[in-house]
């Protein structure tokens, strides 16, 4: 489908100020299922772009917020060098948890309210992003979420004081989950990896667990990392399991 993608929207997070959202979606009458979409520690980078709209050329409205808005100006995009990298990591543990969970809220109804919205919503996330779905799928408005290698779930190292409650509030989720890790990924480890999918048994949450053999942020097509074949089958994936779930 051809995509609008040039559309920003402003939300007021209680407590947070303004939180700027980057739209995608048809080009064409109609109402869609709504991705809310966390990037990276980045923010909204053009792969992250490039990556909503191959989400929303394929039937759904795709919102991206920028998830260090109380501590960047609005359109701020950090760099894949090692100054983007330091600033990311440390703004990742400055922000509260609490704040995250706002911006997820907040996010979610903007984007069910959205005229071309048809109220059924997910989410999807890389890195950072894939815990901030996670967490954001802990809404009961959400009914499908996708985690690409979402950091520091195994380890509840997420926010200030790198104490968060991601494991422990897993009973609590009722979307279901699409789980995909690069086996040579050193952010999450295989003994990281099985905490998690053992808390998914133990909690009975509907879940899709794949792993690949890829590196980190190969989705990102960007950089040494990036593994075109397995994002388009990653992609492959997502898009059927949002069909199924979103419609």
């Amino acid at each position: 489908m051809i995509l609008r993608s040039d559309e920003i929207l402003d939300v007021d997070v209680p407590g947070g100020g303004a939180m700027r959202m980057h739209l995608f979606r048809p080009a064409i009458e109609g109402r869609f299922p709504g991705v809310l979409l966390f990037s990276e520690i980045y923010q909204v980078t053009a792969p992250i772009r490039r990556l909503a709209a191959m989400i929303a050329g394929n039937g759904y409205i795709v919102a991206v917020p920028e998830v260090y808005h109380e501590y960047e100006p609005a359109g701020t995009v950090l760099a894949y060098d090692p100054a983007g990298t330091d600033r990311g990591n440390a703004l990742k543990v400055t922000k509260p948890v609490a704040a995250y969970d706002a911006d997820a809220a907040a996010g979610l109804t903007a984007l069910a309210e959205h005229p071309a919205c048809n109220g059924r919503l997910g989410t999807f996330g890389v890195c950072l992003g894939g815990h901030l779905a996670y967490r954001a799928a802990l809404d009961p408005r959400v009914a499908a979420a996708a985690c690409f290698y979402p950091t520091d779930i195994h380890s509840s190292t997420l926010g200030e004081g790198r104490c968060d409650d991601s494991m422990a509030r897993m009973a609590e989720l009722n979307a279901e989950m699409l789980f995909v890790w690069g086996r040579q990924d050193p952010h999450i480890p295989f003994a990281g990896r099985e905490a998690i999918r053992a808390r998914l048994e133990e909690t009975g949450v509907s879940y899709a667990w794949h792993e690949m053999n890829a590196q980190h942020a190969f989705l990102r097509d960007e950089g040494p990392r990036y593994d075109p074949a397995l994002f388009l089958e990653a992609m492959a994936l997502t898009l059927g399991f949002y069909r199924r779930v979103l419609g």
